[in-house]
């Protein structure tokens, strides 16, 4: 019997294959074919009674699921995901957002901050609506708001985006920017946490230290292994003796479930909490610099959290929203490289349309949460 490190080592290799869509061929529901990763042959894999079959030496000597078989589980996995995926659509204001109809006239001229805008009403419903939904009463417009969140994001301090806006027009000042950053991201955050993300079998922990203040802290976050999701974080005083049951406990609320394995290092927190809150799960707690159970991709996301940190000089609230909207950048808006140019959403299942996510996830959640008040209103 292989060991649980073993096991392991081959479903990364696993990954590996399956990242590359060409290695993985679908013959029919129960025949696929994988290509060998030290030649040019392929091994073929067969659904059976029992399980999978693989043609390759490793599978006929051991009698237990090769890299091959977990690459065409892996794969079969993503596109079962794919074809379940949540798409998160750019409104369509052609028609009423209330009842769908088509039936809109224009009802009159709103002088709102920003410049006059258009009213429509809807002839089935009675609804009125504006195409800058989310954006009412704003100084400035939706696309200098959400370029100014795109700038600061990818790592702009606040008085360079105030620089860059200027250049466009708008006027205002960097305590403005800072309010819309957590206006908007409180906003989207809500709306995507109702979002459940499909996740792997495979979650990563880690910390790092960041400064609040000027005191040190900790931000303990989890992520996906395959899609690099961030799941779940959590912000402590205390790196030795806190008590992560609360990042776990997030993390399984928002994935809606507990990994089968999950990679840490040696941390005593982790393993009090994977014990607590993931009662089933391995726990690989030997972090190494090589091989297959090294923790590099937590430590490219925490480049990204270090990055923008150091532009602000420390953070100023452990509760800041400007981590949150780390997170909403990280799996919703930043493409990786790793993930071939997709993001950590799209392979999660969620798909975010339009050329402006930043557009399209804050109206959706805008036009959720008046739904929700109408509802609560109308019973």
């Amino acid at each position: 019997m292989a060991t649980q490190q073993e096991a392991e080592a081959r479903k990364m290799r696993g990954q590996a294959i399956a990242s590359v869509e060409a290695n993985v061929r679908r013959i029919d529901q129960n025949e696929c074919r994988v290509k060998s990763q030290s030649g040019n042959w392929e091994y073929t894999v067969l659904r059976t009674e029992l399980g999978w079959n693989c043609s390759c030496p490793d599978f006929a000597f051991r009698q237990e699921e090769c890299k091959h078989i977990f690459a065409v589980e892996l794969s079969l996995e993503l596109r079962r995901r794919i074809e379940n995926s949540k798409r998160v659509m750019p409104l369509d204001f052609q028609s009423c957002l209330c009842c769908g109809s088509e039936s809109i006239v224009r009802d009159g001229i709103l002088h709102n901050k920003s410049g006059d805008i258009q009213r429509f009403s809807c002839k089935s419903c009675g609804k009125r609506f504006t195409h800058n939904l989310g954006f009412e009463h704003m100084r400035a417009t939706p696309e200098a708001i959400t370029q100014a969140m795109q700038l600061y994001f990818t790592g702009e301090s606040l008085r360079n985006v105030q620089k860059f806006l200027r250049l466009q027009g708008v006027n205002v000042s960097h305590v403005a920017i800072l309010k819309w950053i957590r206006k908007y991201v409180g906003l989207m955050q809500k709306y995507l946490d109702q979002i459940t993300p499909q996740v792997s079998d495979t979650w990563r922990a880690d910390e790092l230290y960041v400064k609040v203040k000027g005191d040190m802290k900790y931000l303990f976050a989890m992520m996906d292994d395959e899609s690099r999701f961030w799941i779940a974080q959590q912000v402590s005083n205390f790196k030795e003796n806190t008590n992560a049951t609360q990042l776990f406990r997030k993390a399984k609320e928002t994935a809606g479930k507990e990994p089968k394995t999950l990679i840490t290092d040696g941390l005593r927190t982790y393993h009090m909490a994977s014990a607590f809150e993931f009662p089933h799960t391995a726990h690989i707690r030997e972090i190494q610099l090589t091989g297959t159970t090294h923790n590099n991709k937590m430590e490219w996301m925490n480049g990204e959290i270090r990055d923008r940190e150091k532009v602000m000089r420390g953070l100023k609230r452990t509760d800041t929203s400007i981590l949150k909207g780390l997170q909403v950048y990280h799996n919703f808006i930043r493409p990786h490289e790793g993930l071939n140019g997709a993001t950590p959403a799209d392979r999660a299942g969620i798909k975010i349309e339009g050329d402006n996510k930043w557009l399209t996830i804050i109206q959706n959640a805008t036009h959720k949460q008046r739904e929700t008040l109408s509802d609560r209103e109308t019973n």
